[in-house]
C-alpha cells in the first residue's frame, strides 16, 4: 500500500481534537475519535481486500502495532496511581486495568453504569481506552466477515452491517443518558464499516485519474496498459477530463471539511440529541468520503493541506499521545497543580506529547519494525510472557482499604 500523506494529518487533526475537548476548549472534539474510527476501517480494510496473508499474521501485526505501547501505559500508569494516587483512583484503576488488557472496556464501563458525558470528571485515568476497546474488537471480528464475503461483496458487508448499526444506535437511544449507544461496539460500528465501505467500493474510471499531488509520485503515464499509443490521439480531451474532475473533488473535499469542522464547533455532547439519531453517522460519512477523495486525489487543496508537515507529525505520534493524553490530564488536574486555564492547558500539552515521543521513539517503532524477537514463536512467547506479568499485577497491587460509615450516631 502507497503512504498518503494527508491521512497521517487527518489523524494528527483527529488527536488535536480530542486534546482540546478533554482539556475545555472545542466542545465537539470527541468527534475526533469517529475521524479515528472511519480511518482504521478504511486502513484496514483497505490492507485486506490487498491481501494481508493469512489471518494469524495478520492478527500478530495487529498485536505488534497495538499492544506494547498499550502494555507500557497499563504498567507505568498503575504504578504512578499506586505511589501517588487517591484511594478512590486507585480503586478504579486496578477495576478497570483487567478489562482494558482484555480488550472490553467499553462492556466494563457500560456494566458498571459509567455514563460517559460524566466520566471524565471522575478519577478513571483508563475511561478513554473504551476507544481502543471497540478498535481492537473489529481488527478481531472484521477481517473473518471479509474472508467470508469475499473481496467483490466486502462493500455489501460493510453497506449492510452500517445501517444496522446505526437502527440499532437509534432504536437503544436513552435520551437522558446516550452513554450506552455512544460506547457500545455494536451502535458505534457504523464508523468503521463507512470507513470500511469506503476503501471496498469498486473504483469508478474517474477515480483512476492521476491527478499529480506533492507528496506522492504517480507512475509516469507509460507505466500502465491504459496509455497504449492508440490513445494518445484522445490525450487532450483526457487531460481535459482530469483537470475537470480534479476541481470538482476539490470542491467537493472543501464542503466536507467544512461541514466536518462545523459539527466539531456545534457539537455539544448531550446537549446535541441529533447526534445519536443520525448526526454521528453523517459525520462518519463525511469523514469516508473525505478520506477517499484523499487517497485518490491527492491534488486537492484539502489534501495538501491536510499534508502540512507539523499535521502530519502529529499524526504519527497520535496513538501514544492518545494512549498518554487523559492519565496526564487526570494526573495532573488543575486541584493537584494548582494550575487553570491555557497555562494548564500547555504544561498536560508538553507533558502528553512529550510522553507520547519517548513512546513512540522507545517502545512503538522498535517494536513494531526492528525487534526480530518480536516475531514468530519468539515474539508469541514474549507477548504471552508479557500478558502474564499484567494480569498478576492487577493481584499483587493492593487495593486501597474499605471506607466504613458509622450509621449508629447518625
Amino acid at each position: 500500500m502507497r503512504h498518503i500523506p494527508s491521512l497521517d494529518g487527518l489523524r494528527g487533526l483527529a488527536v488535536a481534537g480530542v486534546l482540546l475537548f478533554h482539556t475545555g476548549h472545542l466542545p465537539g472534539g470527541f468527534l475526533g475519535v469517529d475521524l479515528f474510527f472511519v480511518l482504521s476501517g478504511y486502513l484496514i480494510t483497505a490492507l485486506l481486500l490487498r491481501g494481508p496473508g493469512s489471518l494469524t499474521a495478520f492478527w500478530a501485526r495487529r498485536v505488534r502495532r497495538l499492544f506494547p505501547a498499550l502494555a507500557v501505559l497499563l504498567a507505568a500508569v498503575t504504578l504512578l496511581v499506586t505511589a501517588f494516587g487517591a484511594p478512590g483512583l486507585l480503586r478504579s484503576t486496578l477495576s478497570d486495568g483487567p478489562w482494558v488488557q482484555a480488550n472490553l472496556a467499553n462492556w466494563h464501563l457500560l456494566a458498571e453504569s459509567a455514563g460517559y458525558w460524566d466520566r471524565f470528571g471522575e478519577a478513571r485515568v483508563f475511561a478513554h481506552l473504551w476507544s481502543i476497546a471497540v478498535e481492537e474488537q473489529f481488527y478481531l471480528l472484521w477481517p473473518l466477515i471479509v474472508l467470508a464475503a469475499g473481496p467483490r461483496r466486502t462493500w455489501i458487508a460493510a453497506a449492510c452491517g452500517a445501517v444496522a448499526s446505526l437502527t440499532l444506535m437509534i432504536i437503544m437511544l436513552d435520551p437522558s443518558d446516550p452513554s450506552r449507544v455512544y460506547t457500545g461496539t455494536d451502535t458505534r460500528a457504523f464508523s468503521l464499516l463507512l470507513g470500511a465501505l469506503a476503501a471496498a467500493l469498486p473504483h469508478p474510471a474517474r477515480l483512476r485519474a492521476r491527478v499529480a499531488g506533492p507528496a506522492i509520485a504517480l507512475p509516469a503515464p507509460s507505466a500502465g496498459p491504459t496509455h497504449a499509443p492508440a490513445a494518445e490521439p484522445h490525450a487532450p480531451w483526457a487531460r481535459l477530463a482530469n483537470a475537470s474532475h480534479a476541481r470538482w473533488a476539490g470542491t467537493v473535499a472543501t464542503l466536507l471539511t467544512a461541514g466536518i469542522g462545523a459539527s466539531w464547533v456545534l457539537a455539544d455532547d448531550t446537549g446535541t440529541p441529533w447526534l445519536f439519531t443520525g448526526g454521528l453517522f453523517l459525520h462518519a460519512l463525511a469523514s469516508a468520503a473525505l478520506i477517499r477523495l484523499c487517497a485518490h486525489v491527492p491534488g486537492t487543496v484539502v489534501a495538501r493541506a491536510l499534508s502540512w508537515r507539523p499535521l502530519r507529525w502529529l499524526g504519527g505520534i497520535s496513538y501514544s499521545l492518545y494512549l498518554w493524553h487523559w492519565p496526564v490530564i487526570v494526573l495532573l488536574s488543575p486541584k493537584s497543580t494548582g494550575l487553570s486555564g491555557w497555562t494548564w492547558t500547555a504544561v498536560v500539552l508538553a507533558v502528553s506529547v512529550s510522553t507520547a515521543i519517548l513512546s513512540k521513539r522507545l517502545v512503538e517503532d522498535p517494536i513494531r519494525f526492528r525487534a526480530n524477537w518480536a516475531r514468530g514463536r519468539v515474539g508469541t512467547v514474549v507477548f504471552a510472557g508479557a500478558t502474564a506479568v499484567l494480569a498478576a499485577l492487577w493481584l499483587i497491587i493492593p487495593g486501597p482499604a474499605p471506607i466504613w460509615i458509622d450509621v449508629d450516631n447518625l
